[in-house]
């Protein structure tokens, strides 16, 4: 059985995206007095010491990436904790086995969530029971786009994109080829172009131009990718 801590847990968010911090901020608000969030800021890696630090994967490199491995290395990071949308089995093993104490799905309600990090706090492993950890091997690409969770907090949300729409139009506002955002996603092209097209139509652009302006102009491009001119699919 997890208790909870005799103070509360200092939590860093590392995301780049402001409405991402600002509404993990708002959900954790009325458990101030278990969960305590560090630098509740967009960037990266501070010397703020925090008890866990949540890596969001949204619009970032997933957990093979070298910022993570920046993160683990950080003594003031505490444990770090996987958070994202992306529950497959693989990415899981590699979190782990890089030393993450946990892996949970953004999809969870604030009270699951400040009870899963409490147990992670206490030294448990945690590992979210909708991962397809716990089920069959999972393929290296899916063909749906709408197995992402519409539950949480993202930029375009507003705007109607759905939580997968709006982190393709980040990585197509930071300027990355619809190759590398496939891969990055672990979705197939054809299933990157029709969300892709979605995105378009709910955004009201035609164009890659068009997109990368409409990005910008709506909270897409994260302070780390300012100034960087978009490249071309």
């Amino acid at each position: 059985m997890t208790h909870p801590p005799s103070r509360p847990l200092n939590l860093r968010l590392l995301n780049d995206y402001e409405v991402v911090v600002l509404g993990l901020r708002s959900m954790l608000r009325p458990f101030a007095d278990r969960i305590r969030m560090v630098e509740a800021e967009t960037g990266s890696v501070s010397d703020v010491t925090a008890d866990i630090t949540l890596y969001d994967t949204f619009g970032r490199s997933q957990v093979e990436g070298l910022d993570l491995d920046e993160v683990l290395r950080d003594g003031d990071a505490g444990h770090v904790v996987i958070y994202t949308w992306n529950m497959r089995a693989d990415l899981i093993r590699t979190a782990l086995d890089k030393g993450c104490r946990g892996y949970l799905d953004k999809s969870m309600g604030a009270d699951a969530l400040v009870r899963n990090l409490e147990a992670i706090g206490n030294g448990e492993v945690r590992v979210s029971d909708t991962a397809d950890f716990f089920r069959e091997e999972s393929d290296d690409r899916v063909d749906s786009v709408d197995s992402v969770s519409d539950r949480g907090f993202w930029p375009g949300r507003d705007a109607g994109l759905t939580a997968r729409e709006a982190e393709i139009i980040a990585l197509v506002t930071q300027g990355l080829t619809n190759a590398e955002i496939a891969n990055r996603c672990y979705i197939t092209i054809n299933s990157l172009k029709s969300c892709i097209r979605s995105a378009y139509r709910k955004m009201g652009v035609e164009r890659r131009s068009q997109a990368v302006r409409w990005g910008m102009e709506n909270g897409m491009t994260p302070p780390s990718a300012r100034g960087r001119a978009p490249q071309r699919s």
